[in-house]
């Protein structure tokens, strides 16, 4: 699993496994998500991130596994 901040494209992407992407829907305004050939979701990408939060800095972002 990858995460990628992109903070030029004020983005976030987030790729749950490497196999191929095969279609892409925009399922919300902004955000997009892959599915391989077997119509699993394996990729998030949101878009305009600033605009979503007030407090947004991708240096900041936490990560917790339970």
């Amino acid at each position: 699993m990858k995460l990628h901040v992109d903070k030029e494209a004020d983005a976030l992407y987030l790729r749950l496994d490497a196999s191929l992407i095969t279609e892409s829907e925009e399922v919300s305004p902004g955000v997009v998500l892959d599915y391989n050939e077997s119509n699993e979701v394996v990729g998030v990408e949101i878009l305009h991130l600033s605009q979503r939060t007030t407090e947004f800095d991708p240096s900041s972002l936490e990560f917790e596994a339970v």
